[in-house]
């Protein structure tokens, strides 16, 4: 990938990135097959009260430390700042959703580039598992709600992860860019929503491919810090010291947009940007014909950040903030990967628990008291889409 550049401003400014994590396969059954198949149902069913219930524990309130500042990630939103519902689907919408998910059910293989004539590999696990309801929605959404387009998009984007090596960054790759904390999830806004802060006055490495791959990285992270019932995320950029040569040209913008609109859609909630120099007010001003409008409604300049954050989890070094942090990069890298990696754990463990099913419900996966597709939906988690139905469709 020849994109590089700085992975500050508007660049980011449709937050993305979907997480994976590779299962593993489950031992098969030498019983009965139906005996197996209803013991299974039975064991199934059981996973998921027993989780409700762990779930269903109210958690405490978080505090930060009463000796010294914070240096590690905040674990879950302040009491009260839950998601919103999503709005319930149209008969029309729920039938185009689920003549996507039919589709995407049966791809077998996918290209390994994103070219139009290249090599296709078989599908993986954890490709399948990417391909949530919730997915699936966002980018019908993204499309709107034209299957074809759809459908064209979500191959595009598992070709693109392929080729870009998306799930391939590792921690250790990554962790030069990050030694100042240009870049932190830290906190929720009072949607539950994970912050994910970006301080270009913090910059530290020149111009390279790997400042885009840090970026992609840092989305991922905040993808997975999401709670149960959230999709979208809270960005803060904080303009304080920067200077001019770290805002990146129109064309490394257009790039950085282009990949963050197009393989992460729907996943800005808000964007909160802040002490902006002259110079930077004029860089938004090139780059917002390249913004989807959506996303353009979505950004706040200089507002009160405490509409938006509980202060006690907005950081102090931003307007209004009352969060004593002190990135200490060794103690919060680490713990930062450390909880990813064990939430990812998680989410993938019910993900095979749950059957191993393509558009399974991204809240039950992140741990919500909900049960799996195949317990809510029954018939093995599908919905059979006939002629009819997709003759009534305007795609």
């Amino acid at each position: 990938m020849s994109t590089s550049r700085n992975s500050s401003v508007a660049s980011f400014a449709t937050a993305s990135s979907h997480q994976n994590g590779q299962p593993n396969e489950t031992p098969s059954s030498s019983i009965h097959p139906s005996k197996a198949a209803d013991d299974e149902a039975v064991s199934h069913q059981a996973h998921v009260r027993g989780a409700a219930a762990v779930t269903n524990q109210e958690e405490p309130e978080w505090s930060p430390p009463a000796n010294g500042p914070l240096k590690t990630p905040i674990p879950r939103p302040a009491k009260g700042c839950k998601p919103n519902a999503p709005p319930a689907l149209t008969t029309e919408q729920e039938l185009k959703y689920q003549t996507v998910l039919t589709a995407v059910s049966q791809w077998q293989t996918i290209p390994v580039h994103t070219h139009k004539v290249v090599q296709q590999m078989p599908m993986q696990d954890y490709e399948r598992m990417w391909l949530t309801r919730e997915c699936i929605l966002r980018y019908l959404r993204a499309t709107k709600w034209v299957v074809a387009n759809a459908l064209k998009r979500l191959q595009s984007t598992l070709s693109w992860r392929r080729e870009y090596g998306a799930d391939a960054f590792t921690a250790e790759y990554i962790s030069p860019e990050n030694e100042t904390g240009k870049q932190l999830v830290l906190g929720y806004d009072k949607v539950g929503r994970p912050c994910l802060y970006l301080s270009p006055g913090l910059q530290n490495t020149k111009m390279s491919d790997r400042q885009i791959n840090h970026l992609c990285f840092m989305v991922d992270r905040t993808v997975d810090m999401m709670p149960p019932g959230q999709e979208s995320a809270c960005l803060l950029i904080n303009f304080k010291g920067a200077a001019k040569g770290t805002v990146p040209s129109v064309g490394q913008a257009r790039a950085v947009l282009n990949i963050l609109q197009t393989h992460s859609p729907e996943r800005l909630g808000c964007a909160l940007i802040s002490e902006l120099p002259w110079y930077v007010s004029t860089f938004f001003k090139l780059i917002s014909p390249f913004i989807d409008p959506v996303t353009r409604e979505k950004m706040h300049f200089n507002e009160d950040l405490a509409k938006f954050v509980p202060v006690h989890q907005l950081w102090d070094k931003q307007p209004g903030g009352a969060l004593k942090f002190e990135y200490d990069h060794p103690i919060y890298w680490k713990a930062l990967n450390d909880e990813c990696k064990s939430r990812k754990e998680a989410y993938t463990q019910r993900w095979v628990a749950g059957g191993k099913q393509v558009g399974e419900y991204e809240e039950y996966l992140r741990g919500g008291n909900v049960p799996c597709k195949k317990v809510k939906e029954g018939n093995g988690g599908n919905v059979e889409v006939t002629r009819e139905d997709l003759a009534k469709l305007s795609v």
